[in-house]
């Protein structure tokens, strides 16, 4: 940081098919309007190819790097840039913008910018799962199914809808047999049609699944639902809307540091809303503190 506490070197990792207000444009100009000493340029043309970029601006000494896009590639991002000691700036020009969402960082261009500059900073938990960090949240079974086959260009069309629409195709889905341990305990052990390993306390589209969770307390929630079929999913996802998730019968929750889940067969997972194949296995742990982000400052009382 400069002597006025503002960044000295400031990189942008974006993607190049997202966008928001003004465009990749107004974004230079805003970030130019703030007298930086040098601004690092880097543009992909999908989420996979975001990581090296951001380990490219660490490299290079960016103080702050803003990422543009949506989930994916602000997970990716945050992936590269755990344990670097650089700031993240989320602008989210993406679908759910999930990450964003929870910390209350608007789909606003220029307050985006100005949280980056003038924010606070907030160190951050992330999960990592199989090699891999998230910071919102990694899921198996009926979740990653539904964003799996959530079709992009319904997404980009209606947005969240896309996720709902999907979703109501796949609650007849099967469960499968499910063992979890969680901090080298036995805790679940039956069928689940859905693992969810949470951060934050809002996921795909909209949904308040783990009440209590913050991202920057060294835990994870763990949630598993047996609801099975159309019928009881309705009752969960109703039952979740109107009250706590944990209070439906077909949903168990709890936290933990390390999580191990295992499938009886391979399912589809997901990490912050991108779908990565399929597995038998969830290994998770939580690394406390593994990466600052910018985020809005509190207003008075």
């Amino acid at each position: 940081m400069g002597a006025t506490g503002k960044p000295r070197r400031v990189a942008v990792v974006a993607h190049a098919k997202k966008t928001l207000d003004g465009g990749l444009d107004e974004l230079r100009k805003l970030i130019a309007d703030e007298d930086v000493d040098e601004l690092l340029w880097y543009e992909v043309p999908k989420s996979r190819k975001a990581p090296k970029k951001a380990r490219k601006a660490a490299e290079a000494g960016a103080d702050l790097v803003f990422v543009w896009g949506g989930d994916g590639t602000v997970q990716r991002c945050l992936d590269a840039l755990a344990g670097t000691g650089t700031t993240a700036a989320i602008v989210p020009a993406g679908t759910a913008n999930l990450l964003a969402s929870n910390l209350d960082i608007p789909r606003d261009l220029a307050e985006a910018v100005r949280i980056g500059f003038r924010g606070d900073r907030r160190d951050l938990d992330l999960g990592r799962v199989n090699g891999e960090h998230f910071a919102v949240m990694a899921g198996a079974g009926f979740d990653a199914a539904m964003i799996g086959e959530a079709d992009r260009d319904l997404k980009d069309r209606v947005g969240r809808l896309a996720y709902v629409w999907t979703g109501l195709r796949h609650m007849r889905d099967g469960a499968v047999g499910v063992r979890i341990r969680v901090d080298g305990t036995g805790w679940f052990d039956g069928k689940a049609s859905c693992v969810l390993i949470g951060n934050v306390g809002t996921i795909t589209g909209g949904i308040e699944a783990f009440d209590d969770a913050r991202p920057d307390d060294g835990w994870l929630e763990v949630g598993v639902a047996t609801a099975d079929g159309a019928v009881q999913w309705a009752r969960t996802l109703g039952r979740m809307a109107a009250s706590r998730s944990d209070r439906s019968p077909f949903v168990r929750i709890t936290r933990a540091k390390k999580i191990d889940v295992r499938f009886a067969e391979p399912v589809t997972y997901e990490l912050d809303g991108g779908e990565r194949g399929t597995t038998r296995r969830l290994k998770t742990k939580v690394r406390p503190g593994a990466v600052t982000v910018c985020v809005p400052r509190p207003g008075p009382a």
